[in-house]
């Protein structure tokens, strides 16, 4: 079964029936033209999702899905562990907590310009980026314990950041549950001295400005207003993360034929929720997801100091910090009951509607900050959770545009001198530190942003918000 056995079940919402070893049906979101461009290996991949055991509704594909390892990227799935639920190191993914944070400024775009180049400098000096690059701390054992276990909440008692910081992150900076014991020595040493750095591929430190306000009432319970100055961080756990996913998906592996379960593909490794395999994962994976949390919030001190010293007195916020790669324990309606389920979110972000007793007070009466990157060129977006999305996607949106060719296709196709140039001729500067990641994520190699987004509003899944342009891009 393929792409030809999909079928249309209302505008914008696609069925892939159950058929074979699928245990659920699978639903896609997006335009009939956003379908017909999408790998085939989406529709192989989701298939496999949904014929895992215990799995719980639909496997769901968001608008930005795309080919991923094991899950598709932007794929939301949910396992009931009394049903015999499973856990999979393939469905979080290797850069576990990775996600993204927005700093709302006082300051104005015409404050920025003049300074554009300056600020791009200095921020790309102060927060180390690329492949392998370590930052200022150097973590002890002791210290790689605590920020294991405490997250953003760790960091901010280090002095990285303000207590205001912590409400205005998902898990409020901390994911329950970790297990540093899980996080092995080869894990914490690749992290030893990378907390606090962006890492490289499609991560990014961006300066932006507030293009449009789509929703007024919202945006100002965010702090948003037009013409605005705001900073995007978009990174994850780093080398931490990808060993503990290496490391537990071969644990799960070999666990397999012990609980009589046979794993199709060897990179949709599972486990039992409740079997040791299981268990030792998920307590590793929150580990990893507050390694990402603590890495975010330690550059957005990094941050801070770079606009202290450019623009004294200015005031640089934490709208909201949400991940795009992770599997939570949440209470979700299926049927006509409510059950205990894992959630897998795999490049798909949490979106809470309005009322949600998990939402800080700020935002309960308007929903979540659901923050979707762009790609250098394009627009980014900050949409709004929605109670729809609670039935349609077990409370998930969109996270970004979404790859539309590989980064050895985009590499081939665009010139890492032409896109600067291109960039810097629509006002973007771009710091980097290999012009061939530049390439690889070009504008080009994406989908359309904008799509993505009208089809995330049209569903229901999230509301347009802010739509946010870049000024000054720092690529990892």
């Amino acid at each position: 079964m393929g792409r030809h056995d999909v079928r249309r079940r209302e505008a914008l919402v696609w069925e892939m029936p159950q058929t074979g070893s699928m245990r659920v049906p699978a639903m896609l979101f997006g335009t009939e033209a956003a379908l017909a461009a999408m790998e085939d290996g989406v529709f192989a991949q989701l298939r496999n999702v949904a014929s895992l055991p215990g799995i719980a509704g639909q496997a769901l594909a968001m608008p930005d899905a795309h080919t991923g390892y094991g899950f598709p990227i932007g794929c939301v799935a949910a396992f009931d562990a009394r049903a015999g639920g499973v856990v999979s190191a393939g469905g979080v993914g290797f850069d576990i907590g990775c996600g993204v944070r927005t700093l709302v400024s006082d300051l104005d775009r015409e404050d920025v310009e003049p300074v554009r180049e300056s600020l791009a400098d200095r921020l790309y000096d102060a927060v180390p980026a690329g492949l392998g690059a370590g930052g200022r701390l150097r973590l002890s054992d002791r210290d790689m314990d605590r920020m294991l276990a405490g997250g953003a909440a760790w960091a901010v008692r280090e002095g990285f950041g303000q207590t205001g910081d912590l409400p205005r992150c998902e898990e409020g900076g901390t994911m329950p549950g970790a297990d540093p014991a899980g996080v092995s020595a080869k894990a914490r040493e690749r992290q030893r001295d990378e907390l606090g750095t962006l890492g490289s591929g499609n991560h990014y430190l961006e300066v932006q400005h507030v293009e449009k306000i789509f929703d007024s009432r919202t945006a100002s319970a965010y702090g948003l207003r037009p013409g605005q100055v705001v900073v995007s961080i978009h990174c994850g756990s780093r080398g931490l993360g990808h060993q503990v996913a290496t490391e537990h998906m071969a644990a799960m592996l070999a666990a397999a034929p012990g609980h009589g379960l046979t794993v199709a593909d060897p990179e949709l490794a599972f486990a039992p929720i409740e079997s040791p395999a299981g268990v030792r994962y998920l307590g590793a994976m929150r580990a990893a997801i507050n390694c990402a949390l603590a890495g975010r919030q330690i550059i957005t001190h990094l941050v801070r100091e770079v606009f202290a010293a450019l623009f004294p007195g200015c005031r640089l916020a934490l709208l909201y910090d949400v991940s795009h790669n992770t599997c939570k324990v949440e209470r979700h309606a299926v049927g006509k009951s409510v059950k205990t389920l894992h959630v897998h979110r795999k490049g798909a972000t949490r979106a809470l509607g309005p009322g949600h007793p998990d939402l800080p007070e700020t935002f309960r009466e308007v929903g979540q900050p659901v923050i979707v990157g762009g790609s250098m060129g394009t627009s980014s977006y900050v949409l709004s959770g929605t109670e729809a999305s609670e039935a349609l996607s077990f409370a998930s949106a969109c996270h970004g545009a979404g790859r539309a060719m590989s980064r050895k296709q985009a590499a081939k196709r665009f010139s890492a001198k032409g896109v600067v140039a291109a960039l810097a001729g629509q006002g973007i500067t771009i710091r980097t530190h290999t012009l061939r990641g530049v390439a690889e994520e070009a504008p080009g190699a994406y989908k359309d942003i904008e799509e993505v987004a009208q089809t995330t509003h049209a569903l229901g899944l999230a509301a347009k918000t802010a739509r946010l342009r870049p000024l000054a891009c720092i690529k990892g």
